[in-house]
């Protein structure tokens, strides 16, 4: 690819200060500690592999550790800091904005304040708090406001609420199962029905949720010929609400991982991903020619590449080239 054209829906920034505060408090991200992260390495980053525009989010493990008041706090810190540097190129970066959940009235005033002051583009929201999925009725209200306010929301995993296991990094397995139990939280409590005007992206193709798409059928019903109706309809592009949720392709644009996540998304859903800065340069390399060698059609790699992240965020549109 000749210039930057891709709209990368999951590229991740840690302000210094934000750095600072979670290695003084011995937290990691994932079972790693934080990677270092600069404008001028994220831009060199998404020009060696076609990225015209980067929505930044903050990684796990988020800014509320016990302390509203420090949440609500760090939460301001990071939306500032990423909103001046999205200011400052437009046309290179975008972001979703930090919220203080658990605390649901502290996200409440930082929603409004970052989507109406700060011009963000969207809301990050980690798969559980405290335990407690998305799905939730704590979280009600949040889902709500951003329902009205027909917000786009990257779902991204964070630590399962249960011992880690020894020798096995979080990133590896328990974040696709954080992933893919919001998914389930939100289908089983009826809230990405109730609340439609929210656009939910997965992060990682949705976790498990592709591999398993008949099982979540299976358990959103009550009954064995319920059951083999729904499952009948899965592939009902009208009828199937797993295909209601956008997923990124961050580490999954794979041989492995594709033919399920087109199996089961809208192929007008599926956005490009890299998780920069997470993911070392010679595995970022090697996972981008796994999928630019994948036999797609020319249009339907289009549209990940660029074109559906386009709908989602109109102020792109147009600027490519």
């Amino acid at each position: 690819m000749s210039r930057p054209y891709r709209i990368d829906t999951h590229q991740h920034i840690i302000p210094p200060g934000y750095a600072r505060w979670v290695r003084k408090k011995g937290i990691q991200s994932g079972g790693v500690d934080l990677p270092p992260w600069s404008e001028r390495s994220a831009l060199k980053f998404m020009d060696k592999h076609g990225v015209q525009t980067g929505i930044l989010s903050l990684p796990t493990p988020g800014v509320h550790f016990g302390d509203p008041a420090e949440a609500r706090q760090q939460a301001r810190e990071v939306n500032e800091f990423t909103a001046e540097v999205v200011a400052s190129r437009p046309e290179r970066f975008g972001f979703f904005a930090t919220l203080t959940l658990p605390d649901v009235e502290g996200a409440l005033a930082e929603a409004r304040y970052a989507l109406d002051t700060l011009h963000a583009d969207g809301i990050v929201l980690l798969a559980n708090y405290d335990g407690r999925y998305l799905g939730d009725p704590v979280f009600e209200p949040l889902l709500q406001f951003l329902d009205h306010r027909g917000a786009v929301v990257f779902v991204h995993p964070g630590d399962l609420p249960a011992p880690a296991v020894p020798g096995i990094p979080a990133f590896a397995a328990d974040f696709l199962l954080d992933t893919t139990r919001a998914a389930l939280s939100l289908v089983l409590s009826g809230a990405i029905e109730t609340y439609s005007g929210i656009k939910f992206i997965l992060a990682h193709a949705g976790g498990f949720v592709p591999f398993i798409a008949y099982r979540i059928l299976l358990a959103m019903l009550s009954n064995r010929d319920q059951a083999l109706s729904a499952l009948a309809a899965l592939t009902d592009e009208n009828r199937s609400v797993l295909r209601r949720f956008y997923y990124d392709v961050a580490l999954s644009a794979t041989p492995s991982a594709l033919p399920s996540l087109l199996a089961v998304a809208d192929p007008r859903r599926i956005t490009y991903g890299t998780d920069f800065p997470f993911v070392p340069s010679p595995a970022v390399d090697f996972l981008t020619a796994q999928y630019e060698n994948y036999p797609l059609a020319s249009s339907l790699r289009d549209a990940i590449d660029r074109g559906n992240a386009e709908v989602l965020f109109q102020r792109l549109r147009g600027s490519s080239g």
